[in-house]
């Protein structure tokens, strides 16, 4: 099994209506009570806006400390969820379940000392 990075992108700007954040949270609910029952859940959690990022930056020697996200974007890492799966294929179908779940875009990366044969 192989496990996989499934990454939320969040659009900058404001936060959506109570009742969309309630359906979401129920889809996304539901989304992780299948994936544990399938035994394909490892970790997620959701991030803060990123106003709230800190970035250390390598220089000189030395390393910087700037507040705020590392380069200025209009969508930023809202999210994620670590999933083992199969293959690639099994990858992308629950990430489309987290797309539907979000309605926000979702990258599917492996992690690299998992890739598959």
């Amino acid at each position: 099994m192989t496990q996989y990075l499934l990454s939320v992108y969040q659009p900058d700007g404001p936060v959506p209506a109570p009742e969309v954040l309630s359906a979401i949270g129920r889809d996304l609910d539901e989304l992780n009570r299948d994936l544990r029952a399938a035994g394909a859940w490892v970790f997620n959690g959701g991030l803060f806006p990123a106003t709230t990022a800190t970035v250390l930056t390598p220089r000189d020697g030395d390393v910087l400390t700037t507040d705020g996200p590392f380069i200025e974007g209009k969508e930023h890492l809202g999210g994620f969820t670590i999933i083992t799966a199969p293959d690639l294929d099994a990858a992308l179908k629950w990430g489309r379940r987290l797309a539907s779940a979000t309605t926000l875009p979702i990258e599917v990366r492996p992690f690299r000392d998992r890739l598959p044969n």
